[in-house]
C-alpha cells in the first residue's frame, strides 16, 4: 500500500546524509514532512503527521518547536517527539505531558475555540534534528491541505508529501498548478493517491517579490461532499456550496425587534447610497474589531443581535451585522469571502472549495456595487484597501455562491498631493509650510496616522523623511474624510543644513521630500518584482530665497515615459520665486525577470532626477 511509506522512509538523520546542494543558503532542512489522510466517511478522517527538520545554525532555531493544533472536533493522540544530534543519534525524547496547552490567539482575539500543544526545543549544539509525529482524528472534512514545495525562506526541502486514502466513496478532486520552480510527483489512483516534492533547494528572500503562496507550484484537494461541525454539504457546484453556506448565515441573521428599532431610529432618507452610508457610519460608530474564532469551525459569524449587544465582532460578525442592518432597511447586500493580501489570490471558478481569510460586504445599486470594509471604525465609505482590490470574492447569495470581481486599482486615482511653501535662509535652514492630501490606495498607506498620538505622528513623519534634519516639526489639522476616502493634514517644519554653501553661492535639492523606499540593485533573481498598487505623486514646491540672491541657470524640464509609469520635473520662475512641479506615476504590476533590469533603470533615473540641485547666486 502507498500508506506504508511513512514507515519505510529513511530513518538515518545524520546531517552528513543531507545533499550539499540542500545545505546551500539553508538555516534548516526539511528532511521529511509527511501528511497521511485516511478519509473513512463524510464526517470521519484520520491524519497521521510526521515532521523531521534539521536545524543547521542559530537562525534556524526559530523552527525548533512543536506546535500541534486541536479543538473540540480535532482530537490528537500518539504524540512522539525525538531529538537527534549531528550524527543521527537520538539524544532526547518528549511526550504529550511535556507540552504546554495554549490558546491559538493573537492580541486581537477575545475568545477562541482553537487550542494547541506547544513546546520550544532548546539545543545549543548545532546541527541537530527534530522528529515530531502525531495523529489527529476529526469529523471535519471540509478542509483538505494544499501541498507546496515552499516551507520558508532559507529552508530547503528533502521530501514533502501528502498521501490520501479515500475509503469514503466520495469523489476526491485535485488541482495541480505547475511551474518551473518544482514538479510534483504523483503515484497511485484517485482513491489511493500520493503527491510529493523532493530535493528543493533553499531560496533567499527577494525584495519586492510576490507572495510565495501565489507564485509557487501547488496541489489542492477537495471532497465533493464534506462536513463541518455536523453540518454536511457539498462542493459539486458553487450553487450547492451557496445553499450550504446560507445554513451558516441564516441562524445568525435574524432581524430582532431591537435591530429593526435601531434602523428605524436612523430616519433614513434619500437615495440607496445615502441610506447605506448612514447605516454604515452608524455601524462604525458603535462597533470595534475583535477576533472571535468560535462557532462552527470559526466560520459561522456571531449573531447580529449579539454584535448589537456587545458592540464588537470579527470580520465575519461585523460584516453580517451590517448586512442585517441593511436587510432591516429593505436593502439587499451580500456577504463576500475574499483573500486579503498584497498579492492578489484568485478563487478558481472551476474548483469549488472553502477558502479565503477575510469577509467584506457588497451592496448592489443601480449605479454599481458599493463595497464595504466593516472592521475599521475610521475607513471611508465604499472604499476597499489595496489588499482587497484587483481580485475576486466568493459572494454568498440566497441560493448560490457567485465569483465576482472587486474594483480595479488605478494609478491615477491613488494620489499623494503635496503643496509646499518653502523659505530658504542664508544659514542653510529651510522653513516649510505644506499641505498633504491622500486619495485612493495612498489613503490606505496613511491611515495609521489616524490611530497615533500627535507625538507619534510627528515621529512617523521624521522616519518617513529621514533625509531631513528636523529642528522643529508639527503635523496638525489631520482630517479623515470618510465620505471621499481622503486624508489631509498640514505639515510644517524647520530643517537645518538643507542647503550647502559654495563660496558665496548656495545650492539645494529641488525636491525636499524623498522617501527612501526603493532598494533594488541587482536583477539577478528568481522571482518577479511586484508593485502591489499603482500611485501618482503630484508635488508643487514654491521656493522663496533670500533677497540678496537670484536663481542661477535652471535645469531643463524632464519627462520620462516607460511601461512602468512616467515622471516629469519642471521649474517655473514666478515673481522672484521658483515653482518646482514634480509628477511621478507608477503602475501596478508584476514584472518578470527579463524586465527587472529595465525597471531598476527607470527607478534609478527618477531617483537621480529627484536629487536635481538648484543654484542661487549672491547679488
Amino acid at each position: 500500500m502507498v500508506l506504508m511509506s511513512i514507515k519505510t522512509f529513511s530513518q538515518n538523520y545524520a546531517v552528513s546524509e543531507i545533499p550539499e546542494d540542500l545545505k546551500k543558503d539553508a538555516n534548516a532542512v526539511i528532511r521529511n514532512i509527511s501528511s497521511h489522510y485516511i478519509i473513512n466517511s463524510q464526517n470521519d478522517m484520520e491524519i497521521n503527521e510526521k515532521k523531521v527538520i534539521s536545524i543547521l545554525n542559530s537562525p534556524g532555531e526559530k523552527y525548533s518547536y512543536v506546535y500541534i493544533p486541536y479543538d473540540r472536533s480535532r482530537k490528537v493522540s500518539d504524540i512522539k517527539i525525538k531529538v537527534y544530534n549531528e550524527f543521527g543519534k537520538q539524544i532526547k525524547t518528549y511526550s504529550k505531558s511535556d507540552l504546554n496547552d495554549i490558546g491559538q490567539s493573537d492580541d486581537s482575539a477575545l475568545y477562541t475555540d482553537d487550542r494547541a500543544l506547544y513546546l520550544k526545543i532548546s539545543n545549543t549544539l548545532y546541527p541537530y534534528t527534530l522528529d515530531v509525529q502525531f495523529t489527529t482524528n476529526t469529523s471535519n472534512t471540509i478542509f483538505l491541505p494544499t501541498l507546496t514545495p515552499f516551507y520558508d525562506y532559507n529552508v530547503s526541502v528533502q521530501n514533502r508529501e501528502i498521501e490520501i486514502l479515500n475509503k469514503s466513496g466520495i469523489k476526491l478532486r485535485k488541482k495541480n498548478i505547475e511551474n518551473s520552480f518544482a514538479k510534483a510527483e504523483f503515484s497511485g489512483d484517485d482513491n489511493n493517491l500520493k503527491v510529493s516534492y523532493k530535493n528543493i533547494p533553499a531560496i533567499k528572500e527577494e525584495k519586492y517579490a510576490p507572495s510565495m503562496s501565489v507564485v509557487m507550484p501547488r496541489c489542492e484537494f477537495a471532497l465533493d461532499q464534506f462536513n463541518l461541525e455536523g453540518k454536511k454539504g457539498n462542493f459539486t457546484s458553487w450553487e450547492e456550496f451557496g445553499k450550504w453556506y446560507n445554513t451558516l448565515l441564516e441562524p445568525v441573521s435574524q432581524i430582532t425587534p431591537e435591530i429593526q428599532q435601531e434602523v428605524n431610529a436612523l430616519n433614513l432618507q434619500g437615495s440607496t447610497e445615502e441610506k447605506v452610508k448612514k447605516i454604515y457610519q452608524y455601524m462604525q460608530s458603535k462597533t470595534r474589531y475583535v477576533n472571535v474564532a468560535i462557532g462552527i469551525g470559526g466560520w459561522q459569524p456571531m449573531s447580529a443581535d449579539n454584535v448589537r449587544k456587545k458592540g464588537y465582532g470579527d470580520c465575519k460578525a461585523l460584516t453580517n451585522y451590517m448586512r442585517v442592518l441593511l436587510k432591516a432597511a429593505g436593502i439587499p447586500s451580500y456577504y463576500s469571502i475574499i483573500y486579503m493580501d498584497e498579492t492578489s489570490k484568485i478563487f478558481d471558478k472551476d474548483f469549488p472549495k472553502m477558502d479565503g481569510n477575510h469577509v467584506v460586504l457588497c451592496v448592489p445599486t443601480d449605479k454599481g456595487n458599493i463595497w464595504l470594509e466593516n472592521t475599521s471604525q475610521k475607513i471611508a465609505f465604499d472604499h476597499l484597501g489595496y489588499r482587497t482590490l484587483d481580485r475576486n470574492v466568493m459572494m454568498v447569495k440566497d441560493n448560490t455562491v457567485e465569483i465576482v470581481e472587486t474594483p480595479k486599482t488605478a494609478s491615477e486615482k491613488s494620489k499623494e498631493i503635496i503643496r509646499v511653501k518653502a523659505t530658504l535662509s542664508e544659514n542653510n535652514t529651510l522653513d516649510v509650510l505644506s499641505k498633504f492630501s491622500y486619495h485612493g490606495n495612498a489613503y490606505d498607506v496613511m491611515m495609521p496616522l489616524l490611530y497615533m498620538t500627535p507625538i507619534e505622528a510627528n515621529d512617523a513623519m521624521k522616519h518617513r523623511y529621514d533625509n531631513l534634519q528636523f529642528k522643529t516639526i508639527n503635523l496638525e489639522n489631520l482630517n479623515n474624510d470618510r465620505d471621499k476616502a481622503n486624508i489631509d493634514f498640514d505639515f510644517n517644519f524647520k530643517a537645518e543644513n538643507y542647503s550647502k554653501s559654495l563660496g558665496s553661492d548656495i545650492y539645494f535639492r529641488a525636491v525636499p521630500f524623498l522617501e527612501s523606499d526603493f532598494y533594488l540593485e541587482s536583477s539577478d533573481r528568481r522571482f518577479p518584482v511586484e508593485i502591489p498598487f499603482g500611485f501618482t505623486d503630484d508635488y508643487e514646491i514654491e521656493y522663496t530665497i533670500p533677497q540678496n540672491y537670484k536663481f542661477s541657470e535652471l535645469a531643463a524640464p524632464v519627462r520620462i515615459d516607460s511601461e512602468f509609469g512616467n515622471y516629469s520635473l519642471e521649474f517655473i520662475i514666478q515673481d522672484k520665486k521658483l515653482l518646482v512641479k514634480r509628477k511621478f506615476m507608477l503602475k501596478k504590476g508584476l514584472f518578470s525577470s527579463d524586465k527587472i533590469s529595465e525597471y531598476i533603470q527607470f527607478r534609478k533615473q527618477t531617483n537621480k532626477i529627484d536629487n536635481t540641485k538648484i543654484l542661487i547666486t549672491k547679488l
